[in-house]
């Protein structure tokens, strides 16, 4: 069929239905749906005519299948809801909202008057039902679409609003919080959009609104606001006074008073404003005054004085209650009302029998009222067991009153209480409480009851049903009871999620219910939130300290999380309370946890005292449940845990009766069957400890190997072999029962056995990888090297990080000669830490080491240089000899790499501990090696006696024994037993290299005897000596001459680097040429940039010869660079740091004491870092000092120099101690401790009475404390001679002269002062101290300028300040000396160009590197200048310039100067 064809149709279709032949319009419609079925036409056209005839079924299928080929097309919908409005049948009912909503939305693009109509319908639908959200929520779209339209009227807005406050005023306590604030949103804009006002139309919404709010607890707050403008509006009407007196009434408030007097200003006669006022009265016991206010109102009203009496004991004011009840009984006597609040308040004072006599008295009077029986009836209910199960009490009165009045719920409810406490008839119980909660379902005493015992009698429906009608209304905050049963079923069954949304429900009604909390933390923990149940017994055990359970159930959750250390904390603080069995348990766990992790990072002595406390705890555990198999079980793996432990350390106090023993405490072997023994007695049947204790005796066997060698463990490996195989009976389908046997059969040297074993675990358990590793163990063992790869290489694909596979893989490739042997070890010590991969790792690199010829091979750089083999071989050594101390071979490597890292002591320490292993054993090649290493060791550590007695301990006949103990005689002084040493090493030596060497050697032996020598050019080492000697004797010729030689043969290679460029700088400096130093070593870093020892030397020389030139950060890539030159080098860094003045002021991360307390960390033995932490600190202080703050590192010194000169022994303590007594006696000084600095050198005096330095500082100290006594005064004429005396005697202090210039400055003897300065400066030419010769031209040109810039400018202070200066800069680039210049020419005349000349060319050239401080000088005599010039655009550019550099004096200066400014 064509379109044209079915377009015939549909139009057939359509006046078929146009005049009303719905049938005929019915077979159009199929003829065309059955070649295009999907025609929205055809569809529409059948639900019109289905429709018509009567068929809704059709229709709305016919309709429905027109809205999903066309859902945004209107014409189905349309038809849909006209078919669902013209129905009644339910479920089309049920459908019609949901059509109007989507016609609204079509609608509201097309048709906005057709929206507001759909949505009217859609309202009215809701209206219906009740489902008043749903009304706030379509009538707000419509009014957003009205507001949303162009020339909408307000005055139509306004209706809109106000029919929105007229659909929902209806029961609007009862609707929920959103329906209530949209009624809230319709009240206010019908407010604000109301154009009369006041008016009356005005007044009626504000009424409707503030009954509105009074209805809603919630909203108390603009209840008064709304109130408060209502009463500004309209200030005669007392609506709004009334409404707050009713919620003050119900609550009670502060505010209350005002407000019930303002209703009676307003209203005398007000009812409401009396009885609020008389309830204030009766609370702040104005009696009077009450009895007047309410008299008022009801002076005959029993009921409402009843009313009250009741309210005061809900209050608890029962004398006020006995008050009210007495007045009502004065004025209505035998009233019912009088005797019941009289009963009632000594039942509030447990006075039952007045209480009884006056509810009997009342019932007299009313033998019909129903609530007297109750009382009654409570009251015999509550006097005790015995009155309780008198059924003429109790029961008779309550069964009295429930038949009087049958609506009230709590007579139903103590009924319940008789049947199930006194009767035991369960059945009758329930019933009553579920008549009491249906008759008020605000008792959660009778609901919880009623959910109880249905639980109890298993109708679980029944008891869900309640809680679920209770829950379903419940606002937040309440229904605690039911909430916390629903949760607490929800746990049982295991809906976890639903458990703690019910529970947090009940948490909201009652935040401090420790109980719910613990709930709640039992669920998050059954539902694997560890962290939420954390908190939550966190909370519980806040809430109720005393609780065991939430504080146990805390530490089980950090046990579960690994955090061992804080589940053992809370485990103690359980115990601290009671011997709580589960917590004497977890703490074992935990120990034993913590000392496994010990044993992995290999801190033995940790594990064994954590092993020993995890025995203690699980006693005392299994003294109190000795019947727990579980307990024995951990007890028997604490004891095996240590088998990893070196012998001589695994011993611990074992309680005696755990080992069957008397005493009560035995120093036991660790291994111990008796407690796998105990737990299988009590679990005969359980595999696993069958297999523990199996292991148990194969470790055993092993540690009888160990320590006894000639005892056979054989029986114990048969009994380990019984035992695995019991397991295996067991449950043989474990295949790590199955590997235990192989290991264990492995251990007795059945290898067939093992094979078969293996070969069927492989079989059974294809994927397990220590199966596979053992397997490969063992063909390793019988040599069949093929077999082993494929294996372990099984085993590494199965399990890429256990390390026994590539450990198994590395033994291999030793075997086979492989180059991968390092990479495999070094692979296995980065896996995990483990014995034979550590040894064999060491070995490795100690073999590559002892080969001296491949240096400079790809392989030795990679293997050795670029991973750092050396650092990581020693780490892990150190690890393997503190476990196992009973192997020679790992002491001597471990030494050999701690000589490498220049590890000094730990050098001595390893090869000593090695020597002593093979005192007693055959091999003495290995006591050869070690013995020569412990020399070399003694004698690099400065113990060169003990190392003359090492070497001379052996055989003589290497030449490295006979060359160590030449070097170690030479080094104490023993230089004939040294030149007789060197000429047997001359016979030994085989090469013409080493021979050479050792004739240099001798050489300079005998020019130390002062024989003549020769020495030999032919090698560069004995040029370099040669060089030396002429450096250390100040023979520039001779070491200029000797290094023209050195250079000649050619670029060093290696460590003659280094050594050549320490010559050249040596020569420089003694030269003079100080910027020649640093160009010198920064060339040779150029060549070698790859040299750390360079960096680390360019770092040495910067601070001493160029400061401020990068030594720093010279140091730092050393550091990097280098692990052994990086110790010292981060020293030379913090001394470049020190040498620029840089301190945490200016940078709190990268300063100078940051950098020195890190090489103090590193190498805490060495002095010239504690030395370097000494200047640091006074550093520290001194910035603090010019900075006005306080000092935070004072009274330091002391203990600074106790360390650097007990870490120091011989020359460099003596050389230490001048220097940093020095520096401690001026920190002393700086912080005023001027009586501790004299006490300090007095002291030191004390020792070495001939000590001029100290004597010069003595003498200082007392001068300057006399200067600060006494100031004003002159030093006397005989202490300034002294001075000069004691200065004197310091021949090479240059500083000394400089502190004596000072002194006599101070005294204005600038002659004496010049003088003295002079003697420095001569003194540093003559030491060839560059700084110091600066320093004193400085300090003599400084001198000078004072007298100039004080007026006094005669020409021979001018003259002087221009030589010295000019001195200065003939040294280097100085801005301190352009500066004392530009004063100077600024002192002589301040207007003159060339004074703005020089001081411009400071202030404006300060990138060259001249400090902040040099430049602020030169900007405020600058501005000075430009001032008496007048020259505003220079001064201008000059404040710009200092407002940039945060030069805020300058701006300060200035604006004194230009007030107007």
């Amino acid at each position: 069929m064509s379109s044209k064809e079915v377009k015939a149709e549909l139009k057939s279709a359509r006046e078929a239905i146009k005049n009303k032949e719905f049938k005929e319009a019915l077979k159009h419609c199929k003829a065309v749906l059955k070649l295009e079925k999907n025609n929205y036409n055809a569809w529409v056209f059948i639900g019109v005519a289905a429709t018509e005839l009567q068929q809704p079924d059709q229709a709305q299928t016919a309709y429905r299948k027109a809205t999903e080929l066309e859902p945004e097309q209107l014409l189905a919908w349309q038809g849909l809801t006209n078919l669902y409005e013209k129905s009644d049948q339910a479920d089309f009912k049920a459908e019609l909202p949901k059509t109007y909503q989507k016609l609204i939305t079509l609608y509201e693009i097309s048709d906005k008057a057709k929206c507001l109509e759909v949505s009217k319908k859609l309202v009215e639908v809701y209206q219906l039902e009740k489902n008043y959200l749903q009304v706030a929520r379509v009538w707000r779209r419509l009014i957003q679409v009205r507001e949303g339209e162009d020339g909408v009227e307000d005055s139509e807005l306004l209706e809109l609003w106000k029919e929105m406050t007229r659909l929902l005023q209806d029961s609007v306590e009862d609707q929920d919080n959103e329906t209530q604030q949209h009624l809230i949103l319709a009240f206010e804009r019908v407010l604000q959009m109301t154009v009369d006002v006041p008016s009356e139309a005005h007044r009626s919404l504000s009424w409707d609104y503030i009954k509105c709010l009074s209805k809603l607890p919630h909203e108390v707050a603009k209840l008064k606001e709304v109130c408060d403008a209502t009463l500004s509006r309209y200030p005669t009407h007392s609506y709004p006074l009334e409404a707050l007196s009713e919620h003050y009434i119900r609550t009670g408030n502060e505010e209350a008073v005002c407000c019930f007097s303002r209703l009676s200003e307003l209203d005398p006669n007000n009812s409401q404003a009396h009885f609020g006022l008389g309830i204030k009265a009766c609370q702040d016991k104005k009696y009077e005054d009450a009895i007047k206010r309410i008299s008022l109102d009801a002076k005959n009203d029993s009921v409402l004085l009843a009313l009250k009496g009741r309210a005061h004991l809900q209050k608890g004011q029962t004398e006020e209650a006995f008050q009210v009840s007495a007045e009502l009984l004065s004025s209505h006597p035998g009233s019912v009302e009088g005797l019941t609040l009289k009963g009632l308040a000594h039942v509030a004072k447990e006075q039952h029998t007045q209480a009884e006599e006056s509810f009997l008295e009342a019932l007299s009077g009313s033998p019909d009222n129903g609530e007297l029986f109750f009382l009654l009836g409570r009251l015999y209910w509550n006097l005790g067991e015995e009155m309780r199960r008198d059924r003429s009490k109790a029961h008779t009165h309550l069964l009295k009153a429930a038949k009087l009045d049958p609506y009230l719920g709590s007579v139903f409810r103590f009924l319940g209480h008789y049947y199930r406490e006194v009767a035991k008839d369960q059945g009758r119980a329930r019933g009553c409480y579920k008549r009491a909660f249906e008759l008020d379902s605000s008792d959660a005493e009778a609901g919880a009851a009623t959910v109880d015992l249905s639980m109890e009698q298993g109708d679980m429906d029944s008891a869900l049903t309640v809680l679920q009608s209770v829950t379903e209304r419940a606002t937040p905050g309440s229904a605690k009871w039911a909430w916390m049963r629903r949760g607490l079923y929800h746990l049982k069954i295991g809906q976890h999620q639903q458990a703690i949304a019910d529970l947090q429900a009940a948490l909201r009604a009652d935040p401090q219910d420790w109980v719910c909390w613990e709930c709640l933390g039992e669920a998050y923990l059954n539902r694997r939130s560890f962290t939420a149940a954390l908190k939550a017994f966190d909370k519980a055990h806040t809430l109720q300290p005393t609780s065991i359970y939430s504080l146990y159930q805390t530490a089980a959750i950090k046990q579960i999380l690994g955090r061992f250390k804080e589940a053992a904390a809370e485990y103690r603080q359980i115990l601290e309370q009671e011997d709580y069995v589960p917590a004497l348990k977890g703490l074992g766990e935990c120990l034993l946890a913590l000392a496994r992790n010990a044993l992995d990072d290999y801190l033995d002595g940790r594990a064994v005292d954590l092993i020993q406390n995890a025995i203690h705890y699980l006693f005392r555990a299994v003294n109190q449940r000795p019947d727990l198999s579980c307990l024995w079980k951990l007890l028997g793996d604490a004891c095996t845990t240590s088998r990893t432990v070196s012998p001589n350390r695994a011993k611990v106090l074992v309680p005696g009766a755990l080992c069957g023993m008397d005493p009560p405490d035995q120093i036991m072997n660790l291994c111990l069957t008796r407690c796998f023994g105990r737990a299988l007695k009590l679990m005969p049947e359980a595999p696993s400890l069958w297999c523990d204790l199996g292991l148990n005796y194969y470790h055993q066997s092993k540690l009888l190997n160990c320590l006894y060698p000639e005892d056979d463990a054989h029986s114990l490996l048969e009994k380990a072999m019984q035992c695995v195989k019991k397991a295996i009976m067991l449950d043989s389908a474990n295949h790590t029962y199955w590997n235990t046997l192989g290991v264990v059969a492995m251990a007795k040297g059945r290898y067939k056995y093992t094979h078969d074993v293996h070969n069927c675990i492989s079989l059974d358990y294809i994927t397990n990888v220590v199966a596979w590793t053992n397997l490969g163990a063992l063909y390793l063992k019988k040599g069949n090297i093929e077999l082993s790869h494929e294996a372990f290489k099984i085993a590494q694909s199965l399990e890429p990080l256990y390390v026994n596979c590539w450990i198994g893989q590395a033994i291999i490739a030793e075997t086979v000669g492989s180059f991968d042997t390092m990479d495999l070890f070094r692979h296995t010590t980065e896996l995990s830490t483990h014995t034979e991969g550590v040894k064999g790792y060491a070995y490795c690199v100690c073999s590559t080491l002892l080969d001296k010829s491949n240096r400079d091979s790809e392989l030795y750089l990679y293997n050795i240089v670029q991973m750092n083999a050396i650092s990581a071989a020693q780490v892990a050594l150190s690890k393997y000899t503190e476990r196992i101390q009973t192997d020679p071979d790992a002491f001597i490597m471990l030494g050999y790499l701690n000589t490498h890292l220049q590890l000094k002591k730990q050098a001595t320490e390893a090869y000593r501990r090695a020597v002593e292993l093979l005192q007693a054993s055959p091999h003495r090649d290995k006591l050869s090696f070690a013995l020569r290493g412990y020399g070399h060791a003694l004698s690099d550590d400065g113990q060169w006696e003990e190392a003359v007695r090492i070497y001379s301990s052996t055989p003589l006949e290497e030449l490295h024994d006979l060359i160590g103990l030449a070097l170690t005689c030479f080094r104490i002084g023993r230089l004939p037993e040294s030149v007789q040493a060197y000429e047997k090493a001359l016979v030994v030596a085989s090469s013409e290299k080493e021979k050479a060497c050792i004739l240099t050697a001798l050489a300079l032996i005998q020019h130390r005897l002062g024989k003549q020598h020769i020495f030999c050019f032919s090698l560069p080492e004995s040029l370099q000596c040669l060089c030396a000697l002429g450096l250390v004797h100040g023979d520039v010729t001779l070491a200029s001459a000797t290094l023209t030689e050195l250079l000649k043969l050619g670029e060093p290679m290696g460590g003659a680097v280094e050594e050549r460029c320490l010559l050249t700088c040596t020569l420089l400096a003694l030269q003079g040429n100080f910027s020649g130093v640093h160009r010198e070593a920064a060339r040779a870093i150029h060549r070698n940039p790859g040299n750390p020892s360079l960096w680390a030397l360019l770092s040495r020389l910067v601070p001493q010869y160029c400061p401020n030139k990068g030594g720093a950060v010279a140091g730092s890539v050393a550091c990097q660079a280098s692990l052994t030159l990086g110790k010292r080098a981060l020293l030379y860094s913090g001394v470049n740091q020190l040498a620029s003045g840089r301190h945490s002021g200016e940078d709190r991360r990268r300063n100078a004491l940051k950098t020195i307390q890190r090489a103090v960390l590193l190498c805490p033995d060495d002095p010239a870092g504690w030395a370097g932490l000494m200047a640091a600190c006074h550093t520290e202080n001194t910035a603090c000092l010019l900075t006005g703050s306080a000092p935070r590192r004072e009274d330091l010194e002391r203990a600074h120099m106790t360390l650097s000169l007990q870490a120091e022994d011989g020359l460099l303590a003596q050389a230490l101690e001048g220097w940093m007594l020095q520096q401690a006696v001026t920190g002393l000084k700086q912080s005023s401790q001027y009586d501790q600095a004299e006490t300090l050198c007095s002291q030191v005096l004390s020792v070495s009475p001939e000590h001029p330095v100290v004597f010069l500082m003595l003498r200082q100290v007392q001068c300057e404390h006399l200067l600060l006594s006494k100031a004003g005064n002159c030093v006397p004429p005989t202490v300034l001679d002294q001075l000069s005396a004691a200065v004197m005697a310091n021949h090479t202090s240059v500083s000394a002269w400089h502190w004596l210039a000072e002194v006599y400055r101070s005294q204005g003897l600038l002659a004496q002062a010049s003088v003295a300065y002079r003697q420095s400066l001569q003194l540093a030419s003559q030491l060839g101290d560059h700084f110091g010769k600066m320093s004193s031209l400085l300090r003599l040109a400084l001198l000078a300028l004072m007298p100039c810039l004080a007026g006094v400018c005669v020409s021979e202070w001018k003259d002087l300040v221009l030589e010295a200066s000019a001195e200065v800069l003939k040294m280097g680039s100085s801005p301190v000396a352009l500066l004392f210049q530009a004063l100077l020419q600024f002192s002589m005349k301040m207007g003159a160009r060339e004074t703005r000349r020089l001081l411009e060319k400071i202030v404006y050239a300060s990138a060259s590197g001249s400090s902040e401080t040099i430049v602020s000088v030169a900007r405020w005599y600058l501005l000075r200048h430009l001032h008496s010039k007048d020259d505003l655009e220079l001064i201008d550019t000059l404040l710009v310039k200092a407002t940039a550099e945060g030069d805020s004096r300058l701006v300060d200066f200035h604006r004194r100067l230009y007030p107007s400014s």
